[in-house]
């Protein structure tokens, strides 16, 4: 008997496991394969993890009648007189070992190159960058309104702007935002004037933005209420490099990427904020060679 359990793990893993065990519950697998089938299984889950971790319950012949394995960074297996033992380790290990197999050395090998690869492309010039966000009273481009917009150039300057609505917000959007009506009643510009200050501070070009198809739907759709040409407007979305530069997080959430990332992000949900996170994690792609104009 053998039984696997998973946490944070990619979708792709699920595939190969199901063809050998039975999950009977999210995240954990019982089956009875071949030790040949049980140890490749285990390479697989290893090498493609990513953040997640996983532990492995295995009969075996010593005292307990059983061994484990995990890739859990806070544990360590050890072996006490042949019977195994889980040690609580005071600080987690930088790097997880992943065996001694031909593909986990190969592995190793991969993930040093694109280590140096990261190192020599630090010196890559970072172009001149429009980072955009928004805040908005729902999710529909045609129905919602937009609150506010934040923008940020490599140089450092902001842009920020409150924008008046007639709309009422919903209190979920108010909790979240920290905008209220009366705050926008204050400080709030009509929203021709925003859009318009915007392009001018912005321009149409280098524009990034994360998950930009709901900034940019949002825009594009306020622009067109307006009046204003939107014809070359058009934002790079930062996803498609997050995730060929980071296959396996448990999910694409923009805090669970600026995490990966170690970018800060001061007050989630503010768009301003976010822009400036969005900056930093754009420049950080592009020295990594995963992002480019």
């Amino acid at each position: 008997m053998i039984v696997i359990t998973l946490t944070k793990f990619p979708k792709s893993l699920r595939g190969d496991l199901t063809k050998w065990y039975q999950e009977i519950q999210t995240g954990v697998y019982v089956g009875n394969v071949s030790a040949r089938i049980r140890e490749q299984l285990w390479e697989r889950i290893t090498q493609n993890i990513g953040s997640g971790e996983a532990t492995m319950v295995y009969n075996a012949k010593n005292e307990l009648g059983y061994q484990f394995r995990t890739t859990r960074r806070d544990r360590a297996v050890i072996d006490l007189d042949g019977v195994p033992f889980l040690q609580h380790l005071a600080t987690a290990p930088d790097v997880r070992e992943l065996g001694f197999s031909d593909m986990a050395k190969f592995h190793k090998a991969k993930k040093m190159a694109q280590r140096n690869q990261s190192r020599r492309a630090t010196s890559v010039a970072t172009p001149n960058l429009v980072a955009i966000d928004v805040e908005t009273t729902g999710l529909n481009s045609e129905s919602d309104a937009l609150l506010s917009i934040g923008a940020v150039k490599t140089n450092g300057e902001e842009f920020y702007r409150l924008i008046k609505v007639e709309v009422d917000i919903p209190p979920k959007i108010q909790e979240l935002t920290g905008i209220s009506t009366q705050l926008l009643d204050d400080l709030g510009v009509p929203l021709a004037t925003a859009l318009e200050e915007l392009l001018t501070f912005a321009g149409q070009k280098n524009l990034i933005g994360y998950n930009a198809k709901f900034d940019e739907g949002f825009l594009l759709a306020a622009m067109e209420k307006v009046g204003i040409d939107a014809t070359d407007f058009a934002i790079r979305d930062l996803i498609p490099a997050v995730k060929k530069h980071s296959r396996f997080l448990p999910n694409y959430r923009l805090e669970t990427v600026l995490k990966e990332f170690d970018v800060e992000n001061q007050n989630p949900h503010n768009a301003l904020a976010d822009a400036k996170a969005t900056l930093a994690l754009g420049t950080k792609l592009i020295k990594t060679g995963t992002f480019r104009f």
